[in-house]
Order: C-alpha cells, then sequence, then structure tokens
C-alpha cells in the first residue's frame, strides 16, 4: 500500500492537514479535540513528562512477579485522553459510510483508489458488542488491539493530529499521578468505590464514563470501569529485561497476536487487578463467541470488559513513524 498517498488522499477527504507543522505542539495545554463532520469531541489532559518508579515493590498487598523488579523509567511529555472512548465516537468509526463522502469530492477513479485504500472498517459484529449494557455516554469495549490502532488512524485522517494507544510505561505513569501507592488515590482499597467502578460495585456491567472521582492528573477511570489497550506485547519477564539491560525500548514492540498488554482493570475485576502497577495479558478466549474462520481482526466477541483511550505525543513522531504505526497488518496465527 502506498501509505503516504493514501494518508494525503484521507487529508483531502477530510479536511485535514497532514503536513508537519500541524503536527508540532507549541502550547503544552490540555485541549479538546473536535472530530470534523461530527458533533463528537475529545478531551485530552496535558501530562507532564518526568521519571518514575514503573513496577509494585515486593511488599505491596495483591503483587504479582510481572510487576517487578521495580525500575526508573524517563517519560516525555504527552497528552492523555481524559476519559476512555466512548461508542458515540467509536460507531464514527466503525459504522459510519465514508465511501459516500468520497463519492461527492472524488472522480471516479480517484474514489475507486480511495474506496480500496483507505477505508478500512470493522467487519460488522455478530452479537450487539455493547451487550445491552449501554451505548451513549458508555466506553466502546469489545474490540481488538488491531481496531484500536486502526481507529487512531481514522481519527488522524479525520483530524491531521497523531493519536495512539499508549505505552505501559506511559500508562502506569499516567495513572500513578505522581503517587507511589496502590493506587492514585492511596493504599485504602475501601476507598476503592469512589474511584472504580469494579466488581465490587459495578452490578454486573460497566457504567458511563465519569462517573467517579479522577486521579490527580484529571483522568477519570484509569482505576475499572474497563481495561485499556497499551501499545505493548505482554512478556511476563519484560521488567527483568530492561533492569539488566537486555531491553532498551520503551516498550515491548508487538511482534505476536498475543498477548498483548491491557492495564487498569475493570467493572468485572476485584480490587487487586485495579492497582497501578497491574498487568493483564490479552488472550485467546476473548474472542470465543466469533463464528468467523479465521476469527475476526477486529472484534472480541467475549471481552465485555476491554476498551481504550488515546494518547498524543507531545513532540510529534515523523512521518515515516506514524505511517509504520498505522499500517501494522493483522497476524494471522489464529
Amino acid at each position: 500500500m502506498r501509505l503516504k498517498y493514501l494518508f494525503s488522499t484521507i487529508a483531502l477527504l477530510t479536511g485535514a492537514t497532514l503536513y508537519t507543522n500541524a503536527q508540532i505542539t507549541t502550547d503544552f495545554k490540555s485541549y479538546t479535540q473536535a472530530v470534523p463532520g461530527s458533533n463528537q469531541t475529545y478531551a485530552l489532559v496535558a501530562i507532564p513528562g518526568g521519571a518514575y518508579m514503573m513496577g509494585s515493590p515486593a511488599t505491596e498487598k495483591g503483587r504479582q512477579a510481572d510487576e517487578g523488579p521495580q525500575h526508573k523509567v524517563q517519560i516525555e511529555p504527552f497528552y492523555m485522553g481524559q476519559y476512555e472512548v466512548t461508542w458515540d465516537l467509536y460507531d464514527l468509526f466503525a459504522f459510519t459510510n465514508m465511501e459516500k463522502e468520497m463519492a461527492a469530492k472524488y472522480t471516479e477513479s480517484d474514489a475507486n483508489l480511495t474506496k480500496t485504500d483507505a477505508t478500512t472498517r470493522p467487519s460488522p459484529p455478530y452479537v450487539d458488542m455493547s451487550f445491552g449494557m449501554g451505548r451513549a455516554g458508555y466506553p466502546a469495549i469489545n474490540m481488538t488491539q488491531y481496531a484500536a490502532i486502526k481507529f487512531c488512524a481514522w481519527l488522524y485522517a479525520k483530524t491531521g493530529i497523531f493519536y495512539r494507544l499508549p505505552t505501559e510505561a506511559e500508562w502506569e505513569y499516567a495513572c500513578r499521578a505522581n503517587t507511589t501507592t496502590p493506587y492514585s488515590f492511596g493504599a485504602d482499597v475501601k476507598k476503592l468505590g469512589e474511584y472504580a467502578v469494579f466488581t465490587g460495585n459495578s452490578d454486573g456491567g460497566y457504567k458511563k464514563v465519569g462517573t467517579k472521582k479522577p486521579n490527580p492528573f484529571g483522568l477519570f477511570d484509569m482505576h475499572g470501569n474497563v481495561m485499556e489497550w497499551t501499545k505493548d506485547q505482554y512478556i511476563e519477564d519484560y521488567y527483568k529485561q530492561v533492569a539488566s539491560g537486555k531491553a532498551k525500548e520503551p516498550y515491548a514492540p508487538t511482534t505476536t497476536l498475543y498477548p498483548n498488554s491491557v492495564r487498569g482493570g475493570s467493572w468485572d475485576d476485584e480490587a487487586t487487578i485495579l492497582r497501578s502497577a497491574a498487568r493483564t495479558p490479552s488472550a485467546p478466549a476473548w474472542k470465543v463467541l466469533d463464528p468467523q474462520s479465521p476469527k475476526s481482526d477486529w472484534w472480541l466477541t467475549s471481552a465485555s470488559f476491554v476498551g481504550f483511550r488515546l494518547v498524543r505525543p507531545a513532540k510529534a513522531p515523523s512521518p515515516e513513524e506514524i505511517q509504520a504505526y498505522y499500517g501494522i497488518k493483522p497476524i494471522k496465527d489464529y
């Protein structure tokens, strides 16, 4: 696929400006991203850079072996979604017919090329992906990591701004919000219900985003409601590799379909899974209801506990890096 041409074509379609100067952050402060052609917006919080100890101490209650050893990580400034991505926004990507927009703006030959190269959308799900728990104002769920990345590509096409999934290190840094306790509000698990939707108060389903107290950075639902995709491959001993100098990347690159890392715990999880340092690997069982063969690249029909939120790095990546990130192909090893 000629990705450079692809992104230029989508930019023409959506009115986005994809020049380098559109990516430079000159005023680092929280803002709200409007989505052209809709009434939807997405609020992002400016997260200052800094260093922190990633992982949990050996004495932390509920700690798992994959959370250690603790190691120092330097984080560059970035923006993070104040809320988890909701169905209101995700449905624009998943179900809006972009071909009608193209037909109105392009010649037949141009439209056919764009239709072939630029309209990668989720296949229709086989079941209601909200499972009747609510849609307007509720977090979008049941998408694969691949689908979440393609949503980011779609939003880039619409806005001209690069968005992606957070790395595990960025996610934990944002969740902790300069705290060192098991939760961003401290260590008293009795307070968890004030900040999180989890098995103790969910009544068997997720809730609208932002119904609980935010963390010190002003981010809602970092603990609970739905687990959130990160950019990373889940590697159980990755922290040991980093601490020993064997792994030097700021994140674990994805090389296989499973497992990848999700964070934060969900409405269906116990308190220990909601800790800032807790890690969860994705699994093939999350697609068990999907009758398609091979199973869908887009939907996790048995993962009503998984969603995502967006990150925008303050320092924009190069066009080549952007294309490489959005150009990821689904891995066919089901």
